[in-house]
């Protein structure tokens, strides 16, 4: 069997109690609560030194990270991300491609399979895996296309490496309306696409199937679940449904009830994708993250702890894979601290 070590990380938006922390202090944070191996996270814009010398500083590596692309705008900002990332610790990049292209047309298979050749370039230059995420408002929100863009890749002779967040997908069970959002709800009702993980042919299991995923991001999504009306989203709305506590917040943190069973489709997606993990020999799964953040789809505005759900979810993780492998995730709860530091240039470009 292949080397099954995995690292544990924490979203950036995540490494907070209920509002954002200096530099610094997310790196304290996380190192001292003992359970992540890594952040989550890249050097943020403006503060990229700030970033990489906490990090050497600290000794927490920025393993993993992820950025908000538009096709036929940001290719000169992916290469300054992964840069700044490399200098960072970084091993894998995750891109999040948005929906439409700077032209303004919903950006096609193509174009997508091409940002992403010209991400797979730089990143071997620098020696950072390049993946790309099921998201919503990105184009993957339509499930539908991942996978005719992962075999176009995969034709040109280059892997596909998958970020599994599976809350994007829970989040359209038994939701017209955010079925409605991506335009899958025709084919969700005749059968053709399957979303439900129980289910036999469900659209996770395909991923899987495939043998693509490289990172699994848990956080909890009730199917059809509560809003986040703790903060107001775009177009003067509530937030999307894309987060529900692992724990149940005390009186006066949530403005929902709370019911441990919501959680459990989470769990059961992570628990299938570690199972798979160990059982399959070529199996390319490197990274876990926890997701509790802070925007108004997940849980800008609530009175719970991000970072507590965050520890949480980590705990459950590494019992987890306790579990299922007889052994230790990665670094059981101690990032790399004698890792060497990482050269900055004279200045920050």
């Amino acid at each position: 069997m292949t080397d099954k070590n995995l690292s544990l990380g924490c979203n950036g938006r995540g490494v907070m109690h209920r509002a954002p922390l200096p530099v610094e202090a997310q790196f304290r944070l996380l190192r001292d609560s003992g359970v992540f191996d890594h952040f989550d996270r890249i050097p943020q814009p403006g503060e990229e030194r700030a970033y990489v010398e906490a990090s050497n500083r600290f000794g927490v590596p920025m393993t993993t990270g992820l950025w908000t692309y538009q096709v036929g705008r940001d290719e000169g900002l992916l290469r300054h991300n992964l840069e700044w990332a490399q200098r960072a610790g970084a091993e894998c990049h995750n891109l999040m491609i948005l929906t439409h292209h700077a032209q303004g047309h919903v950006v096609t298979d193509d174009e997508v399979v091409e940002f992403y050749l010209r991400a797979m370039e730089e990143g071997d230059r620098l020696g950072i895996t390049i993946a790309a995420e099921v998201h919503i408002y990105r184009f993957t929100e339509d499930f539908r296309r991942i996978t005719p863009v992962a075999e176009k890749v995969r034709a040109r002779g280059v892997p596909f490496n998958f970020v599994l967040d599976h809350s994007h997908v829970l989040l359209k069970i038994e939701s017209p309306e955010e079925q409605d959002a991506c335009g899958i709800r025709a084919d969700v009702e005749s059968g053709r696409l399957i979303l439900d993980p129980h289910e036999p042919g469900n659209v996770i299991d395909e991923w899987l199937a495939q043998n693509m995923v490289v990172w699994l991001q848990t956080r909890p999504v009730a199917p059809n679940g509560p809003k986040n009306t703790a903060m107001m989203g775009s177009g003067g709305r509530y937030g999307r449904a894309c987060q529900y506590p692992f724990l149940r917040p005390a009186p006066g943190e949530w403005d929902h009830d709370w019911h441990a069973w919501k959680v459990q489709p989470s769990k059961y997606v992570a628990r299938k994708v570690l199972q798979y993990h160990h059982d399959r020999a070529d199996s390319p799964l490197r990274w876990l993250t926890t997701d509790m953040i802070d925007m108004a789809d997940y849980g800008g505005g609530v009175g719970y702890s991000l970072f507590e759900q965050n520890v949480a979810i980590a705990h459950w993780l590494r019992e987890t894979w306790r579990e299922i492998a007889g052994t230790d995730l990665k670094a059981g709860g101690h990032a790399d601290r004698d890792r060497p530091a990482r050269p900055l240039p004279a200045t920050a470009s």
